[in-house]
């Protein structure tokens, strides 16, 4: 009876072992990293303080991305070597995919001499890679005059390529907060995880899983007090995995709502749209110029920063941690529902809406310096 019962666990108890690996691996790695940041730091440092979109008080190595995509890997080809089954050469192919937006930004974060237009290029080049390695394609969307477009192959090729590294650049565009980044990327993964277990789909969760390991690795030497950044690699990187993650868990699986993939990657997404749209449409700028009215940096000056001194430089870090928390909250507000009405499209379009109309009311207080008295914070 007890044989029964570890049997059936089995799968469960395989999961949590990589994911334990995976955070062991990445914590070891990125704390290499950080113990010898004197040796590459003339190269890795996030020197730029002075930046439009900066808000951190020292300078600190940004390629925290390789222990993380490093983690992961080891961790697949570790799993592969014991259990060689197909799931995991498709897992470890989705690695090789990854490489071409992974190093682009890698190199950014070495350089800083990589424009975004090229990083945005290696980002359609990975999807692309996907697309042919494992028939990563978006065939439907839930509407009919769109999947009907979508129905030819070149067109969903196209369309697929363009909607994943448009969510890769999203995650980075969220990197500015300690832990925000991150942990945002962790809830999503984790609904990812989670549906892909109902419905079945052991390769997008096994990777689900891993990914969720090797981000919290990381996490725990970046929040409360960052001692090392995603970088572009890294945020490339998990944007990469996310929204592959995402197509191959709504084409594999019939029963999976397309709406749901939209809802749970909603705050990156929209923020990336909005950010567009603000710069384009309302300041003529181009769509890619740097500024610092996000919203995680609005909550930081107009909420969490009010009142404190810029010169010390703890209060800096503590407010800066502080900031993370309110976008956190917003990406459960839209991950949760969609977690668990991922099968019903008409619950996860209202979702949708209150989550778009919500960003739209939060981000236009602030701006105008309305902000609710519960959303400030009085301690310092």
């Amino acid at each position: 009876m007890l044989l029964i019962e570890y049997e059936a666990n089995t799968p469960v108890i395989a999961q949590m072992l990589q994911l334990l690996a995976a955070f062991f691996i990445s914590y070891l790695l990125v704390s290499l990293i950080v113990r010898f940041k004197n040796w590459h730091g003339r190269l890795s440092m996030d020197r730029d303080l002075g930046g439009v979109q900066k808000v951190h008080a020292v300078a600190v190595p940004r390629i925290g991305g390789v222990g993380i995509a490093a983690a992961v890997a080891m961790t697949s080809i570790a799993y592969a070597a014991l259990n060689p089954f197909t799931l995991n050469t498709q897992a470890l192919m989705l690695l090789a995919c990854s490489l071409p937006a992974f190093l682009s930004g890698l190199v950014e974060d070495l350089t800083k001499k990589v424009s975004p237009s090229i990083r945005l290029v290696t980002s359609m080049i990975a999807a692309l890679l996907a697309c042919f390695a494992l028939r990563a394609v978006i065939g439907h969307v839930g509407l009919s005059f769109v999947d009907a477009l979508l129905y030819f192959l070149p067109v969903s090729i196209v369309f697929t390529v363009f909607a994943v590294s448009g969510l890769v650049h999203a995650i980075n565009i969220i990197d500015g907060m300690n832990g925000l980044a991150s942990v945002v990327a962790i809830i999503i993964l984790s609904s990812i995880a989670v549906v892909a277990w109902q419905v079945g789909d052991e390769l997008v969760m096994h990777v689900a899983v891993v990914a969720i390991g090797a981000t919290l690795g990381f996490f725990a030497w970046n929040y409360p007090v960052s001692r090392i950044f995603l970088g572009d690699g890294g945020a490339y990187f998990i944007g990469f995995i996310v929204a592959e993650l995402l197509v191959l868990l709504i084409e594999r699986n019939s029963g999976v709502s397309p709406l749901y993939a939209i809802l749970v990657s909603i705050y990156p997404a929209f923020e990336t749209l909005f950010s567009i749209y603000r710069r384009k449409v309302l300041r003529g700028l181009p769509a890619g110029a740097p500024d610092a009215i996000h919203l995680h940096t609005l909550i930081y000056r107009r909420i969490v920063e009010i009142g404190a001194p810029m010169r010390d430089l703890r209060a800096v870090n503590r407010r800066n941690s502080r900031t993370s928390p309110y976008l956190w909250t917003l990406t459960l507000g839209a991950v949760v529902p969609a977690t668990l009405f991922w099968r019903s499209p008409s619950l996860l379009m209202a979702f949708v809406a209150m989550f778009i109309v919500t960003y739209i009311w939060l981000y236009q207080a602030i701006v105008r310096f309305r902000t609710p008295g519960w959303l400030r914070q009085t301690g310092r």
